[in-house]
C-alpha cells in the first residue's frame, strides 16, 4: 500500500456531532477485525466462524471513515479487534490516522490489544504517534493463562510489555473480574501493575455473544466486590481522572497507580458516553449495549463524496440512546447481545 491516495484535510470543519442527549460524540473506538489470536473464554467461542473477507472494509476505506469522523468532532481514536495487531499491512493504517495528530483534529490514538504482537510492533507504534496502549491480561498465572485465553502464552505477553516499555509507550493492563477465576489474585495483579509503572483497569463480565459452553452467569463479578476486597489491601482514593473512557478510577496509594473500575451491570457510565463503535464491517454501533446500528459500508462504497458519508453518520448519532440494555440473565442464561465483544470492537 502507498500513502498516494491521502488527502489534506482542513482542521477546521462542520458541526460537531451532538445526540439526542446532548452528549458530544468526540471518541470513536475502532474494531479493525473480528480476528484474534486468543479465545478468551467470556469473549468468543473456540470454534469462532469469522466473517468473509469481502465483507470486512479495506484498511483504506477504514481510513476514510475514520478521517470523516475526525473532521466531525471526534478527537481521540481506538483501534481494537479481535486482535488489531493481526491484521495485514495494519501499521499502514496507524500511520495513515497518526497524521491527523499534531494539529489535525485528533488528540491521541490509542490500541487495545492482548500484547501477542507488540514485541514486534511496539516501535513502529510510537513511530506512528501512539504513546498509549491498553493491554487484556487477566491473570499473572501461566497454566490458568492459557486456560483463559485457550491459544494464548503469557510469557509471549510479558515479552511484548517488556517491548513496548522500551519504546516508551505508556500501558494500562485490563483485566476482566472473573468470579472463581482470578478473583483471588486481583490484589497480586494490582501490586505487579504498580511495581511496573502501569495502570489497571478491572472490568464487570458483559453479557455479550454466545461463547459455547461457558456461562456468565457462573463467571459474574459485581466489582463492589472486587473494590471491598482490595480496600482490605489497598487504601483506594477516588480521583476525577478520566482517559475519555467509561472507567472510574481511584488512586492506590501503596503503589502511586491509578486503578480504574469499567461497570456496565452494577454502576452503568451512559450518563456521560461519547463513545461510538465502528466494526470491520462498517457498521456503527451507538452503544456496545443495544442492537440498534447503521450501516456505513453502502454509502462509504456508493460515492467518494464525503458529504454523503457525513449525512450518515449524523443520522446514526441522532439515534444514539441514552442508555444500554446490560443485564445477566439469570433465568434464562442468554446474552444480552447476540453479537460477540470481537465483532463489535470492546
Amino acid at each position: 500500500m502507498t500513502d498516494a491516495t491521502t488527502l489534506t484535510r482542513p482542521t477546521a470543519g462542520p458541526a460537531p456531532l451532538i445526540d439526542p442527549y446532548q452528549r458530544a460524540i468526540s471518541y470513536l473506538r475502532v474494531s479493525v477485525t473480528d480476528r484474534c489470536d486468543f479465545r478468551c473464554v467470556y469473549c468468543m467461542a473456540e470454534n469462532m466462524t469469522f466473517l468473509p473477507k469481502a465483507d470486512v472494509l479495506s484498511l483504506e476505506e477504514l481510513a476514510r471513515l475514520c478521517n470523516v469522523f475526525v473532521d466531525l468532532g471526534v478527537r481521540k481514536l481506538r483501534l481494537t479487534g479481535g486482535e488489531p495487531l493481526v491484521r495485514r499491512n495494519i501499521m499502514w493504517l496507524v500511520r495513515e490516522l497518526g497524521k491527523r495528530l499534531d494539529g489535525g483534529g485528533l488528540d491521541e490514538l490509542t490500541v487495545t490489544t492482548n500484547g501477542s504482537q507488540l514485541a514486534k510492533l511496539a516501535d513502529q507504534l510510537v513511530d506512528a504517534g501512539v504513546r498509549r496502549v491498553n493491554v487484556s491480561i487477566d491473570t499473572l498465572d501461566p497454566e490458568k493463562f492459557q486456560a483463559i485465553t485457550r491459544w494464548g502464552k503469557l510469557d509471549k505477553v510479558i515479552e511484548g510489555l517488556d517491548a513496548a516499555e522500551r519504546a516508551g509507550l505508556a500501558i494500562k493492563i485490563n483485566a476482566v473480574a472473573l468470579k472463581g477465576v482470578n478473583d483471588g489474585e486481583l490484589g497480586d495483579m494490582l501490586q505487579w501493575c504498580g511495581d511496573r509503572g502501569y495502570d489497571m483497569t478491572v472490568i464487570e463480565v458483559m453479557p455479550m455473544g454466545d461463547i459455547g459452553g461457558e456461562d456468565r452467569v457462573e463467571q459474574y463479578l459485581p466489582l463492589s466486590m472486587v473494590r471491598s476486597r482490595l480496600a482490605e489491601r489497598f487504601t483506594l482514593t477516588d480521583i476525577p481522572y478520566k482517559t475519555g473512557g467509561p472507567a472510574r478510577y481511584v488512586r492506590v496509594e501503596e503503589t502511586g497507580g491509578r486503578l480504574g473500575f469499567i461497570t456496565p451491570l452494577t454502576h452503568n457510565f451512559c450518563e456521560s458516553c461519547n463513545r461510538v463503535r465502528l466494526t470491520c464491517t462498517g457498521t456503527l454501533y451507538m452503544c456496545l449495549g443495544q442492537d440498534d446500528a447503521a450501516d456505513l459500508r453502502a454509502p462509504l462504497r456508493a460515492s467518494d463524496d464525503d458529504a454523503v458519508l457525513e449525512a450518515a453518520v449524523r443520522e446514526a448519532i441522532g439515534r444514539k440512546p441514552k442508555g444500554h440494555d446490560f443485564v445477566i440473565d439469570r433465568r434464562h442464561r442468554q446474552p444480552a447481545v447476540a453479537r460477540h465483544m470481537s465483532v463489535t470492537g470492546g
